[in-house]
């Protein structure tokens, strides 16, 4: 969708992407046959099938700007502002722009995921919190001792990215909350030397912790979308 800007072809779907948007696929069309048979909850599997859809365009999306992000990450070579030429202080706009977009699409989608896991697995994660998150969600399933051959899999890869998914998530929390992200690191070397020429942001760190934050949310969806297969197709509805 967003690669014309570079004057590429679109994507195609490729490794644990196509992976994962293949499981998606062949969940939703397991709903569809369910309920072409006139499965009693088809309500509930229509209900499941639009959230699939969503979670796959959320991926998509997340995807697309991750990209993007990086192409315009990597035009930007200078240390501060100061040193950027206008070019690269155009690319460096278009980068904060697409960065931003992707990280708050990370927590966007898990929190989407976790919705349906909750009602998918029955964890009523909403008696324990009303607002809840995915990864309140993936703790109500520890504690419960839930479905342990996805729970645990799952925790392996939210460990797995744990430290990159802090800094994620103190990122958007101060974009959301606060003021804008990329100004924190300005806030903070203004009050350490005031009136000295303020250097960027680790802009390649960053990238990488955004792609860190993609490979959590693609192997997450991957791993509910395999083993809610599985459960689907054992169920008689």
């Amino acid at each position: 969708m967003l690669r014309f800007m570079f004057d590429e072809p679109m994507r195609e779907a490729e490794g644990i992407l196509a992976e994962t948007f293949r499981h998606m696929d062949q969940f939703n069309a397991i709903l569809s046959k369910k309920i072409k048979a006139g499965a009693v909850d088809s309500q509930q599997l229509r209900k499941y099938e639009i959230w699939t859809l969503g979670l796959r365009s959320s991926l998509d999306e997340l995807e697309q700007s991750h990209y993007v992000a990086l192409k315009f990450q990597h035009k930007v070579k200078a240390t501060s502002l100061k040193q950027m030429t206008d070019e690269e202080r155009i690319y460096y706009n278009r980068y904060i722009y697409f960065d931003k977009n992707a990280f708050i699409r990370v927590f966007s989608l898990l929190d989407k995921l976790g919705t349906l896991l909750n009602e998918l697995l029955d964890m009523r994660t909403e008696r324990i919190k009303a607002h809840f998150s995915y990864f309140t969600v993936l703790r109500n399933m520890r504690e419960k001792k839930a479905h342990p051959e996805l729970t645990w899999k799952l925790n392996d890869v939210k460990e797995k990215y744990k430290e990159s998914m802090t800094r994620l998530r103190k990122r958007r929390n101060t974009e959301i909350h606060y003021m804008n992200s990329e100004m924190q690191d300005d806030l903070i070397q203004s009050n350490r030397m005031y009136g000295e020429e303020i250097k960027l942001e680790n802009v390649a760190e960053q990238s990488a912790e955004l792609t860190q934050g993609l490979y959590l949310a693609m192997e997450s969806l991957l791993l509910t979308y395999k083993y809610a297969c599985g459960l689907m197709g054992k169920k008689n509805t």
